[in-house]
């Protein structure tokens, strides 16, 4: 056991093992990864052709296409998910259980919808956003679109027992972008858009009332489970 003799003390120690606990979680001896995580940095947009039952079939250009095959994951507004068989050359399906059409924004999808798409992270890639997993913690709805200057300020329902995680200057996954928080208060939290993002992603179709997926930063999520234990 370690034992600390200050606040500050203890504060180091909680970041030294953070650090500890990521490295253990997704990083293995060899230096590959153990399990799929992403960066939030979007790659490609998709759309939704077909629907049927638990089968969603999305198309992406060619290009995305041909770095997918049986098995690979992909975050599909930020949810990880799994091409279930072969793709074509501008379409792949995936099979989207019942649970997380309930919990995610997927379910509200329509035919024609866009989504934002990414492959999972390689040791080679670079990270330019922050540690995403693809597992979604909850759905938020969009309140409004303001524009400010060359940017857009988007105001979003902060959903009941996440405000602990949403803190100003913090990183948080909006259908799979990864965005730092401008402001947060008790009910509602914004963040800004600039031009390439609201350009590269589906986020130029976005309108108020809208639903959309949220992923709060997994670091704050040990740091809690750290600091009870």
């Amino acid at each position: 056991m370690i034992w600390f003799n200050s606040k500050a003390d203890r504060t180091v120690g909680m970041k030294e093992r953070i650090i500890h606990h990521f490295w253990c979680l997704f990083i293995s001896p060899k230096g590959d990864f153990l399990m799929h995580m992403f960066t939030g940095i979007i790659s490609n947009l998709g759309k939704l052709n077909n629907k049927n039952g638990a089968i969603f079939t999305f198309s992406a250009d060619s290009v995305f296409c041909k770095k997918i095959s049986k098995g690979t994951s992909i975050a599909i507004n930020g949810t990880c998910l799994t091409v279930f068989k072969k793709p074509t050359k501008n379409s792949f399906s995936v099979e989207v259980m019942p649970e997380t059409q309930n919990k995610t924004m997927l379910g509200h999808l329509k035919i024609n919808d866009l989504v934002n798409l990414e492959l999972p992270l390689t040791p080679q890639s670079f990270l330019s956003g922050h540690i995403v997993q693809g597992h979604i913690d909850t759905v938020s709805k969009l309140l409004s679109i303001k524009k400010e200057k060359n940017s857009r300020i988007l105001k979003f329902f902060t959903p009941r027992g996440f405000k602990k995680y949403i803190i100003e200057k913090g990183s948080i996954a909006i259908n799979g972008v990864s965005l730092t928080i401008i402001k947060a208060t008790k009910n509602n939290f914004t963040v800004g858009i600039i031009p390439y993002t609201w350009d590269n992603t589906m986020f130029h179709i976005l309108k108020p009332a809208d639903f959309v997926n949220i992923e709060v930063d997994i670091l704050a999520k040990y740091l809690e489970v750290l600091k009870n234990d």
